[in-house]
This record gives structure tokens, sequence and C-alpha cells, in this order.
């Protein structure tokens, strides 16, 4: 795809976003990132996806802030002609919804739709030189609140929210969103080791436990943990699950089979 590049190695898919100078994104770009973190589930050799940016500059500027797109309004996107903020929504969906556990490689900037990103990641490691912000009151637009409110509590997202201020790798580790931050030329190497280590649990295992968190992040406790029993009731059921219970009572690595 123009604006992505997908490699995938060892069960892991490394999905870097490559748009110069600064990785800012627009609806062609949100098609993209839609349709592969879509799709990656199709594969059952893919137990992980790694999602970064090109370069150290970026990880994502954020929107391409480009003159209004010329294309005459009978070939664009009939979705965007309706509801403009359809295709940004539908990419952001798309990796929270993706069947692997996403982490997040953020080198750089992780601005606006580039936090909604970084939010939308099961899991982020930063570079030292990365910084988040949502700086859209600067430039009178709104946009990315709900996504700051994943990754923080209400005060410091709606601080940001409203300032527009970026804030480091650093604090955003401080506060608990950020899992590790490393040296600029570190951060795949500390994406890789995470990304190999979720790959040698069972897949099968790997991506029911991400749906059922995504079932249950915004239901009350007995609704939530209910549905977390009735995933594991499903997980049960696959040879893959008494593997891994053999496999730990003879102090031996599982060998998963997709059954």
């Amino acid at each position: 795809m123009p604006d992505l590049q997908v490699e995938k190695r060892d069960h892991i898919a490394i999905v870097t976003l490559d748009r110069p100078p600064v990785n800012a994104v627009n609806n062609e770009t949100f098609v993209q990132i839609h349709d592969v973190f879509a799709t990656l589930g199709d594969d059952r050799d893919v137990r992980v996806a790694i999602f970064t940016g090109a370069g150290d500059k970026a990880f994502c500027a954020g929107a391409d802030l480009s003159p209004p797109d010329s294309t005459p309004r009978s070939e664009r996107h009939p979705r965007d002609l309706t509801d403009p903020g359809y295709l940004a929504r539908e990419a952001m969906w798309a990796i929270i919804d993706c069947a692997v556990p996403v982490i997040g490689a953020i080198n750089g900037y992780a601005l606006g739709a580039g936090l909604a990103y970084a939010a939308c990641c099961d899991m982020l490691v930063a570079s030292e030189n990365a910084r988040f912000g949502t700086p859209e009151i600067n430039v009178g637009l709104l946009g990315a609140s709900a996504h700051l409110s994943l990754m923080m509590g209400r005060h410091k997202a709606r601080e940001m929210f409203l300032t527009g201020e970026q804030v480091s790798a650093q604090e955003m580790y401080r506060i608990g969103a950020v899992r590790e931050v490393t040296a600029p030329d570190k951060l795949m190497d500390a994406a890789l080791e995470l990304a190999r280590e979720l790959a040698a649990k069972s897949p099968i295992a790997m991506r029911l436990a991400k749906e059922s968190m995504n079932r249950i992040e915004d239901l009350p406790l007995r609704e939530g943990y209910r549905t977390e029993q009735d995933y594991t009731t499903r997980l049960m059921r696959f040879d893959d699950s008494r593997e891994a219970r053999r496999a730990f009572r003879e102090k031996r690595d599982p060998d998963y089979k997709w059954q």
C-alpha cells in the first residue's frame, strides 16, 4: 500500500506508516490502515502486530493539514461525503478490533490522530524522543479526548486536551500508559522482544483474550466478569488450552497446533 509497509516474520506482523515528512494521515491513509488491521486476523501465522512509523521524527504527527481534497465530489468515498469522520473512525476501530494484540512502537511525535492510534494499541513502547499530545485546539479543531481518557485519568486528559500541551514518553511511562522507554535505536528491539513473548503463547488464547477484554472494557464488574468466564469456558474446549496445562505440569514448552 502507498502509505503502509507490512512485513511478516516469526508470527509477527510489522506495520509501518511511511508518509514523509512526519507521517501525517489523510483519508486514503485511513482506508489503508483499516484494511491492513481488519485483515491481519485472517492469517493464522500472525500472532501479534507491531504498529510504528518510518524514521525517528514522528510515529504520526496527526491529520494532514494540506489544502482540502480537490477530488470531485462524485469520485470521493460515499461515506466521506455523508459522514466526514467515518474513515478516520473506522481506521481506529480496526486497530482496537484487530484479532491479534497490537503493540505500538512510538518513535517521535504521536499527536492528534497519532495519539489516537497509539491509544488504540494494546500496549506501547516508546523512544526517548517520543512526544504525545492533542494540539487540535490550537488549530481550530477538536478530537481524541476520548482516546486520552483511555490512557490516563480525567484531569490529566482534560489538561492535555484543553491546553494542547505535549508530554514526554517518560511522563506517559510514569502514569502507566507506556510499558517501556528506550533509546531511539533500541525501540524496535524492545517492541520485538515483547512481540515474541506474546507470540509464544497460544494464538487461540491470545485472540480470545483480546476479544474478551474489548467486550468487557466498559461493562460493570458483575457483567464483565461473567463475560470473561464465558470466554474461559470457550477457550477450555480447545486442545491448545489442554496443551498449555500439560506443558506447565511437564515443565516444557507447549506445542500449539490451532486445534
